[in-house]
């Protein structure tokens, strides 16, 4: 194996895609998905410096849509009004052809943490960012 990297391995957003409740979400133009890790500080003997004790993790993330559609209205207004949290299940897909490696992940529980209703702009492109938390993720594909 080479000591520099392939160029053309490095995947490139363009072959990104996702899938929120099983449905292509094609005014997605990204994704972020994080596993937040929880750490405590562990007192250690003859030394200054504390090490460190995973002690739990939160998955977080992003959703950054076109304003094409009211997706996420007609899905989470009436639910919010109504008091109840929905939970979905994302899948991101990076499937780039230079890549030999799909990479496939889903996220499960899926909680948005606010709702965007208006958010424009003269002689701007509408964007909306969609954060949100969840319970689980499978990498599907790697």
């Amino acid at each position: 194996m080479s000591d520099i990297l392939e160029s053309k391995l490095v995947r490139s957003g363009t072959w990104g895609s996702l899938w929120l409740d099983g449905e292509q979400v094609s005014e997605c133009y990204g994704c972020q998905i994080k596993v937040n890790k929880t750490k405590d500080d562990v007192a250690r003997c003859r030394t200054l410096v504390s090490g460190k004790k995973l002690t739990g993790v939160s998955v977080t993330g992003t959703v950054r849509i076109y304003n094409a559609t009211s997706r996420l209205i007609e899905m989470e207004a009436a639910a919010i009004n109504n008091g109840t949290d929905l939970r979905h299940t994302i899948i991101s897909n990076l499937d780039d052809p230079d890549n030999p490696n799909n990479q496939r992940i889903a996220v499960k529980g899926v909680s948005f943490d606010d709702l965007t209703l208006a958010d424009w702009e003269a002689a701007k492109l509408g964007t909306i960012e969609a954060p949100f938390t969840a319970e689980s993720y499978e990498v599907l594909d790697s």
